[in-house]
Parts: C-alpha cells; sequence; structure tokens
C-alpha cells in the first residue's frame, strides 16, 4: 500500500508539473521581411512551406494583422513595449557607429521582464537590433537570459559574416575572417542555438524569441537540398551587388539566381520551424507550448528580391517601408494545442502592440504599466467579449515621413509629413479597394477629419526620433 501512494504521489506531483497547470510554454518566431503572400497559408503557390501551413491547419490563421512598422527596428520596439510607433521608444533605424543602433533606454520596460519575473527561462537567437552589448538595450537586461545571434541589424545584411554575439561575447566565425570564401552560414549556428534551448529548459516554462533573419535583405544559401528543389525551376535575373571579399560588410552579395535563391530562403525557414516543433514533440511539451509565426514588416526588394513575382505581398500596395498595407499587414498564425480551435481563421484586427498583453494574460504574469495594445486572448479561446481598438496608428520616419491609421474598415494615409504636418491625407475602403487604388477622401470629409485628429493625438514627440520638422 506504501508503494501504491508513493507512486500515486509521484503521478500526482509529475501531472502538476507537467500538465494542465503548467504554465504554456511560448515560441515565438519573428521572420525578417517575410510578405504575408510568402507563405502557402497565404496563398503562395511558387514555395513550399509545409510546417508552418500544418501550424496554420492545426490553430487559427488571422487576416488582419499588422506589423509594429513597415521597417525592422521600430517594429521590434513596438512588440517588446506594447507601445505602437507614436509612443514606443525605438521608431526609426539609427545607427550607432561602429556597431549596433539606438539602445532602448534603462528604464523602457518589455514584456519579457515581465515573463521572466513570472518564472519564464527567456532566450532570444537571431537578430535584435535595439541595443548593442553592454548598453541600457542589451537584450540581457531587457529580460532575457540568453542571448545568440546579430545584435546589430546593419551586420545581419551579411549572412556569412566575421562575428556572432553569444551573451557579451564576441564570436568570430571561423572560415569567415578574410570574407574571400565564407564557409559558415549565420541562421545555421543561431538555429542550433535555438533547438538547444529546448532541449535545455524544456522541464520549466519558457519563452522563446526566435527573430530569424530569413528572408531578409541580402540573397545566398548553401547549395544544398533545399536550394536545389528550386533551382532551374525560375527565369532569373542576376543581381549585381557586393561580392564578399574587401567590400563593406553591410552590402548585399551579387545573385545570379536570385528568385531561386529567395525561394529557398524562405523554404529553409520553413524547415528550421518544423525541426523547432520536433524539438518540441522529443521533449514532449508540444502541447503545451504556444507557437507563433509572423514577420516584422512586409516583404523587400532588397538583394535582387522580386516580390511581384511571388506575389509576396498578397493583394496589397506596397512593400516594406511602405504605410500600405502591403508593407505593414503581416502573416500571423498561432498554434496552441486544445486551447485554438484547429484550422480556425480570424479576421479580428490586431497589431503587435497587441502581442504583450495578450502573451502576459496567458502566462498569468503581471500586465505592463503602460501599453496601447489590447489582449486578443478571447479570439484565440473563441470567447464573446473580445475588446476592439477604436483604431491603429503608424508612423514612419523615413522618406518624408509617413502616417497611417486604420479605422474600422477604412485606412487613412498621409505622406510627406515631416516637413509638413498637414499634408493632405488620402482615404480608402479596405472592403471594396484592398489595393488602396481609390482615394475617396472627397466623398468622407469627416473621415479626413477624424484622421487628422487621431494623427495629431495618437503620439507625443520624441527628443531620440522627432518626427515633424523642428
Amino acid at each position: 500500500m506504501r508503494k501504491i501512494s508513493l507512486l500515486l504521489g509521484i503521478l500526482i506531483m509529475n501531472i502538476c508539473v507537467f500538465g494542465q497547470s503548467k504554465k504554456p510554454n511560448i515560441v515565438f518566431i519573428l521572420a525578417d521581411d517575410l510578405g504575408y503572400g510568402d507563405l502557402g497559408a497565404y496563398g503562395q503557390t511558387k514555395i513550399h512551406t509545409p510546417n508552418i501551413d500544418s501550424l496554420a491547419k492545426k490553430g487559427m490563421l488571422f487576416t488582419d494583422f499588422y506589423a509594429g512598422a513597415p521597417v525592422c527596428a521600430p517594429s521590434r520596439s513596438v512588440l517588446m513595449t506594447g507601445k505602437h510607433t507614436g509612443h514606443t521608444y525605438i521608431r526609426g533605424n539609427k545607427e550607432i557607429e561602429p556597431e549596433g543602433q539606438e539602445p532602448l533606454a534603462e528604464n523602457i520596460e518589455t514584456f519579457v521582464m515581465s515573463l521572466k519575473k513570472a518564472g519564464y527561462k527567456t532566450g532570444a537567437f537571431g537578430k535584435w537590433g535595439l541595443g548593442m552589448v553592454g548598453t541600457s538595450g542589451d537584450p540581457l537586461k531587457k529580460g532575457f537570459d540568453e542571448f545568440y545571434g546579430y545584435n546589430c541589424q546593419r551586420q545581419s545584411h551579411r549572412y556569412y559574416p566575421t562575428h556572432l554575439w553569444d551573451n557579451d561575447k564576441r564570436i568570430t566565425l571561423a572560415g569567415n575572417e578574410n570574407l574571400m570564401k565564407p564557409t559558415t552560414y549565420a541562421p545555421e549556428l543561431i538555429h542550433q542555438k535555438s533547438l538547444a534551448f529546448i532541449h535545455n529548459y524544456w522541464d520549466q516554462p519558457f519563452f522563446l524569441f526566435i527573430p530569424t533573419v530569413l528572408p531578409h535583405a541580402e540573397l545566398i544559401v548553401p547549395d544544398d537540398d533545399i536550394f536545389r528543389e528550386y533551382d532551374g525551376k525560375f527565369e532569373e535575373k542576376p543581381y549585381q551587388g557586393s561580392p564578399y571579399g574587401s567590400n563593406d560588410i553591410t552590402g548585399y552579395t551579387s545573385q545570379a539566381k536570385p528568385r531561386a535563391t529567395f525561394a529557398a530562403m524562405v523554404a529553409r525557414m520553413d524547415q528550421q520551424v518544423g525541426e523547432v516543433i520536433s524539438a518540441l514533440e522529443e521533449e514532449g511539451v508540444l502541447e503545451n507550448t504556444i507557437i507563433i509565426v509572423t514577420s516584422d514588416n512586409g516583404s523587400h526588394r532588397e538583394g535582387g528580391a522580386d516580390p511581384d513575382f511571388f506575389k509576396s505581398s498578397g493583394p496589397f500596395r506596397g512593400n516594406k517601408r511602405d504605410i500600405y498595407e502591403g508593407g505593414i499587414r503581416t502573416p500571423f498564425i498561432i498554434n496552441w494545442p486544445k486551447h485554438i480551435e484547429e484550422n480556425s481563421t480570424s479576421d479580428h484586427v490586431a497589431a503587435f502592440w497587441d502581442i504583450a498583453p495578450t502573451l502576459l494574460e496567458v502566462a498569468k504574469a503581471k500586465s505592463m504599466k503602460q501599453t496601447d495594445g489590447i489582449s486578443f486572448l478571447p479570439t484565440l479561446l473563441g470567447e464573446k467579449g473580445q475588446k476592439e481598438h477604436e483604431y491603429l496608428y503608424w508612423e514612419f520616419h523615413e522618406q518624408g515621413g509617413r502616417q497611417g491609421i486604420r479605422i474600422g474598415d477604412y485606412k487613412a494615409i498621409r505622406l510627406n509629413a515631416k516637413n509638413n504636418p498637414n499634408a493632405t491625407i488620402a482615404i480608402y475602403h479596405l472592403p471594396t479597394d484592398i489595393a488602396e487604388q481609390k482615394d475617396i477622401a472627397a466623398d468622407h470629409p469627416d473621415l479626413v477629419e477624424k484622421a487628422k485628429k487621431i494623427m495629431r493625438e495618437a503620439r507625443m514627440e520624441s527628443e531620440i526620433f522627432p518626427f515633424f520638422k523642428q
């Protein structure tokens, strides 16, 4: 009887530790410059993404989800702080020499800090871009226990870099020192660190952030089976860039087969997602893990990329750096076994600043002191009472300055706003004009006035990233 009682006690303890009472693990996969239409689940036909598509079939696919900004750094700042670009600390790509970008300030709170306080083991593997090692924006100071990858997003323009960062240590990559014939493909090293994190910490709640560099900027992959699947499939337009060697490390390499290479980069990312799923399954924690796949902004044209050929922006107008839908509407797939209905689709309108309050609610962690976000957990669980945004707001600090708002079914856009805060506002009706081709502002003066008011009141001017010309 004592043996039976002991075994029963151990069984109950294991259920408590590893069963439903254990907080869910969170794996957040953030692609770099992946367009809305680059995944099979969103209509892509030329590139195969079976692993991500499977996550969508077994989970929920969002049709109206938005990135934080149309470029890297501010979009990631929005994600981490839960504040849109009218309030978040980093609002542009401001470079720091010799390496790094403008760091998040010391007093800036990230949702990862709250997860860590709630007992989560936290790791980030990929591209950071929100503060160099040793600065106030160092990922180790913003909630992460471990970091490995590109700390500087400028360095991440190259897939065969001279070095990566392992926490606070600069790791020289063997074979890449002179850049003449580099041999070490950084995304593979980073990916192995992500898998190791799962195998090391499977027995406790963890938050695994994978801001992969794929399929960003430079187009280059190893000559392996993934590439050979697409080699010769497409008519190519060779790209003349900056070959490896004595050229600036931040350039983009020349590429004779940019279309096949881009397809292979997306397919490689999908394969890595599949290996993450396998690692979770191997450790027996897949059933208690939330997996999210999304992108930091719209599709890109750098390095010979051809988003028109692949229909990377789906039905939308624009690409990276645009406030039009193609620059900010992003794929968003979330999988959570036994909680999210399989093969479900949601048209709930949400954005990166909603992710922090949602994940903190899921983790039963302390909410952030200030946020522009609204938890969309009711949508995930199929419950009633989901709160909606009155509007979504974006501002982009380059190319003359741009502001964008989504108000219900309408989109308001102001271009060249830096020098002229009262520049003309265009209005588009998304249900009937998803490509944003017909400006109907003249027919909706009430919406124009409402947009003007929001564009004034939805933001606070930043000393670090001033928007309007002083």
